[in-house]
């Protein structure tokens, strides 16, 4: 219990404690008008010294920023770095990814940057090793045996290996699967030979048979299970693919109902483990738009980075950033004459034909430099030959032969012979490029007394009349690759319409040609080629099955600069992306090592 001493005691030591506290304020109060207020003005007097110390430590800053951006150039450069999303818009729409289907510039594109082959052409077109190791051929030109490279993988992870490849050729082969690739691939046995060999048997010589596994692998492991006449269907096409090339799949959105106006947005991110090193942009995007107009428009507003597809530079983007790439292919844009129409039969008609035609004029109406064509191979071909390239124009010669040949102008100006008057229809597509070339070619041909009638059609309609040789005579392009084998489009055989893909569009028919090409083709000693081709060019500048007219290009429009994409002779416009993991898009400043 407490007392009242104790109580005296805590109430003298709480009042000694508050007069001490009291005590401590008075002296605060004191110190801080001593120390502060009463020498505030003299603040004043060194203010001027305070700013000359600012002033001079803000200049020694800037000269210090000056100098290092003075300096930055000798020991920092400006260069294309890794990172950036890349926008990509191709005129068409997307159907499938899967190598064994994709045809279109959408679907080739895609499946290109998804898949590898064995074979790849590199930035140079030049034909070399892609998944393969290396590839051997036997003596007579009939074996050819594939080695895989060591530790390459599938997107998820698995080893590629000798099944897939077996999977993917013999898939091919079925019919039930339906690929477009079949007919290249008849009665080649494939053999695999271990776990990373695979031995190609071929029925008969074909030295260009290594241009033939340039096509995408495909993973046993995934589409084993899958029914063969169901292949062309799965979600693995469309939704789900998995590959071995630079990008893989991440996404796809599809935008807009009409089948005319949607859209797909297919979003692609660098596979880390691809076997040529980790490609150096972030995000691949591609896009394809079937109407061409909302493509420009949509480069005009920014929303994509470069287009793919179209035939020229619109007049729409000529006030925009345009850089144009110009790739040419290796293709012929040619005028085939059918030779079971009843003029054009007539081998006097067709040198005639030939020898009216200025190219220098047509080419003119391309508003773009092109390569000429005189001839069936290209002059980087093997065998190409100067001395057995069609003759050039001469209108007068042209007549000449005419008129000796007994076709005599009529009143209409038109020439006939036997009642039968020089008269055909020149069918082509529906573009600006066809169209103006076919114009020009009527206009010339008229000159010398044909009556030409010109019949553009859309896609659909154009495919329809090539596959079922519905024309007098045809202005369109083939692919002939970059081996001189041209034996699909002037070889008997493919005139017959049980062929299975029936591209000698002049129906040609010659033992000559036939020898010379089947000649060509089984050797693999290039200067033994050379010679056997010869006798081939010399007879189609005789029979003139055609007028060549010139090299067509792939034109390529971005926006910014490309860092790696050059310019070079393409097979397909998706050899465009033959390097595409070193291609960069963005640039920074660099310090020199």
């Amino acid at each position: 219990m407490i007392n009242r001493t104790t109580k005296l005691r805590w109430r003298r030591r709480f009042k000694r404690s508050q007069r001490q506290v009291e005590s401590f304020s008075i002296q605060a109060e004191q110190g801080v008008e001593k120390h502060f207020f009463k020498r505030l003005n003299k603040l004043t007097d060194v203010r001027r010294f305070v700013t000359a110390w600012v002033l001079l430590i803000i200049l020694i800053g800037a000269g210090l920023v000056v100098q290092v951006r003075a300096l930055s150039p000798y020991y920092q450069t400006v260069e294309p770095i890794e990172g950036g999303i890349y926008t990509e818009g191709i005129l068409g729409g997307f159907t499938t990814s899967n190598p064994m289907y994709a045809t279109s510039s959408v679907d080739s594109s895609v499946s290109r940057l998804l898949f590898n082959g064995l074979m790849k052409y590199n930035s140079k077109n030049e034909l070399g090793l892609d998944l393969a190791q290396s590839i051997e051929e036997n003596a007579t030109s009939d074996v050819y045996t594939v080695k895989l490279k060591n530790n390459i993988y599938w997107h998820d992870g698995q080893p590629i290996d000798a099944e897939d490849v077996v999977f993917t050729y013999s898939s091919i082969q079925n019919p039930d699967s339906k690929s477009p690739l079949r007919a290249n691939w008849q009665k080649i046995e494939i053999e695999q030979v271990d776990s990373s060999t695979v031995r190609f048997k071929l029925p008969h010589p074909l030295s260009s048979f290594p241009h033939l596994m340039t096509n995408g692998i495909v993973p046993e492991h995934i589409l084993s299970s899958v029914p063969i006449s169901q292949l062309r269907n799965v979600d693995f096409n469309t939704t789900k693919p998995v590959g071995s090339g630079p990008f893989k799949w991440d996404s796809i959105q599809v935008n807009g109902q009409n089948p005319q106006l949607r859209e797909e947005q297919i979003g692609l991110r660098p596979y880390e483990d691809y076997h040529l090193g980790e490609p150096k942009i972030d995000r691949m995007i591609i896009k394809s738009i079937h109407d061409e107009q909302n493509l420009i428009k949509q480069y005009k507003d920014q929303t994509i980075d470069a287009i793919a597809g179209l035939n020229s530079i619109p007049e729409e983007l000529v006030n925009n950033q345009v850089i144009d790439y110009n790739f040419p292919l290796n293709a012929e844009v040619m005028t085939f004459f059918k030779l079971s129409n009843d003029v054009l039969a007539d081998q006097t008609v067709r040198q005639a034909l030939t020898r009216s035609v200025n190219r220098t004029e047509i080419l003119k109406v391309l508003g773009y430099p092109v390569i000429p064509v005189q001839s069936p191979l290209l002059r980087a071909h093997l065998g190409f030959s100067e001395d057995s390239i069609q003759l050039g124009y001469d209108i007068g010669e042209a007549n000449r032969l005419l008129d000796e040949g007994g076709w005599v102008k009529g009143s209409d100006g038109i020439r006939q012979k036997d009642n039968k008057k020089l008269a055909f229809q020149l069918y082509s597509h529906d573009n600006v490029e066809y169209s103006r070339i076919a114009d020009v070619l009527k206009r010339q041909w008229e000159q010398i007394g044909a009556k030409v009638d010109v019949v553009l059609q859309d896609d659909t309609q154009i495919q329809s009349t090539i596959a079922l040789h519905n024309y007098d005579a045809l202005l369109y392009g083939i692919s002939v690759g970059g081996d001189p084998d041209v034996y699909a489009y002037w070889h008997s055989t493919q005139a017959d319409a049980r062929s299975s893909n029936r591209l000698n569009f002049s129906e040609l028919k010659s033992d000559v040609v036939d020898n010379a090409l089947e000649a060509g083709r089984s050797r693999s000693d290039a200067a033994t080629r050379e010679v056997k081709y010869t006798p081939f060019l010399a007879e189609w500048q005789k029979l003139a099955p055609a007028v060549g007219l010139y090299q067509p290009r792939f034109l390529y429009v971005t926006r910014n600069n490309v860092y790696g994409l050059n310019e070079a002779v393409l097979n397909n416009s998706s050899d465009r992306f033959s390097n595409v993991h070193n291609w960069r898009i963005k640039t920074g400043r660099v310090t020199i090592q």
